[in-house]
């Protein structure tokens, strides 16, 4: 099953521009995203990999100690003082999320003042914190600029936890609601129809609010949206193009996950919540999978084949442990089979469970001959 998943892997892979990367938390996903990055530089591409979570596995998984808001090239001479070569280049980057925003900005503004009043507007920068803090708007933005802007051969997106990635990949869809909503015409209309938006109580109590804080809020709110009006229509274009971007034959996801019930019970929850969506429903990988055991034999079987070598105490207590791995590759094979069956995916990629933590990168490439080899 193995092999012939990594065949569909490859199969998959091929003519895809944008790979991102789904599943529950503690899966493996950010290193699996590496691994496959990694993997597609050995064999001769320009591959970036981006994570939007906070967390520092990935730079960490590369040798990095912090990744920027812009791809950085992991240099062949890092990479060769821990023995891995590759054909292609390897590129790695975390979101910048508030940087992503201010950078739409100041390239869809129409001149330099009603870029500098947007900027300084303080509706704008507490607004950009906050869409900064769930990420999910500017990684559709700088996923669009690194796939019209660079020479990438294929973008790696790692994304946050399960729910949160849907999260990201709805954001296109709801943005597009907000940007083409009565709501935000009502604002960009003049002063005082928002004003009557309010009424008469809410407009004195900001008055009131205004006198007392020194902060216009209404009139900070009325020069934000007006001065947002010259962005929208490129904001929007450029929405409806991830939204098309996310359902293009070009991209592709892989969703992972591991043999424990929960990120089974994700992994299937995310195969249809692509499929409703329209995009496509991803290649099935799952993580830490043990395939050690008593290979058909009992524990006193075992022991008895080692004892002559080993003494019983110790062919004993080999048995032993190897009996408790037997346990765990039964369940593993039953829940690989189950969700299998579940995702209608006869092939998945199975990655081993594997004795030490991934903090390198020949880690990486050890996860990555899985995934291809």
């Amino acid at each position: 099953m193995t092999a012939s998943g990594r065949e569909k892997l490859r199969s998959r892979l091929q003519g895809k521009r944008v790979v991102i990367c789904l599943g529950a938390g503690g899966v493996g996903k950010t290193t699996t995203s590496a691994a496959l990055a990694l993997g597609l530089a050995a064999r001769g591409q320009k591959v970036a990999v981006v994570t939007i979570d906070p967390a520092k596995r990935l730079a960490a998984a590369l040798g990095l100690e912090e990744l920027s808001g812009e791809p950085r090239r992991i240099e062949p001479d890092m990479l060769a003082t821990q023995g891995v070569e590759l054909a292609g280049e390897l590129w790695a980057m975390m979101l910048d999320a508030k940087r992503t925003f201010d950078e739409i900005v100041a390239r869809l503004a129409a001149d330099e003042q009603a870029r500098e009043e947007i900027l300084a507007n303080p509706v704008y920068r507490q607004l950009s914190s906050a869409v900064a803090g769930s990420h999910e708007l500017s990684a559709i933005a700088k996923l669009y600029e690194l796939y019209e802007e660079h020479d990438f051969d294929v973008i790696v997106l790692d994304t946050p936890p399960s729910r949160n990635a849907l999260d990201f990949l709805g954001a296109p869809t709801r943005l597009l609601g907000f940007l083409e909503g009565r709501a935000l015409q009502v604002f960009l209309a003049p002063s005082g129809l928002t004003a009557r938006l309010f009424g008469r109580g809410t407009g004195l109590a900001f008055a009131i609010f205004a006198r007392v804080t020194g902060i216009d809020m209404l009139g900070d709110l009325s020069r934000f949206f007006r001065s947002l009006s010259g962005v929208i229509d490129g904001f929007g274009e450029r929405t409806r193009s991830v939204a098309a971007l996310l359902r293009a034959p070009e991209t592709g996801f892989l969703i992972v996950a591991s043999p424990e019930p929960e990120p089974a019970r994700e992994a299937v929850y995310l195969a249809d919540q692509l499929a409703s969506a329209g995009m496509e429903r991803g290649q099935l990988i799952v993580n830490r999978v043990h395939h050690d055991g008593l290979q058909g034999r009992s524990a006193a079987e075992v022991c008895e084949l080692l004892k002559a070598e080993l003494g019983a105490s110790l062919a004993a207590r080999v048995a032993s442990n190897l009996a408790d791995f037997d346990a765990l590759t039964r369940r593993d094979r039953e829940v690989v089979a189950r969700l299998s069956a579940a995702m209608e995916e006869r092939r998945p990629v199975l990655v081993p469970h594997l004795d030490d933590e991934i903090q390198d990168l020949l880690g990486l490439r050890r996860v990555a001959d899985h995934l291809f080899a």
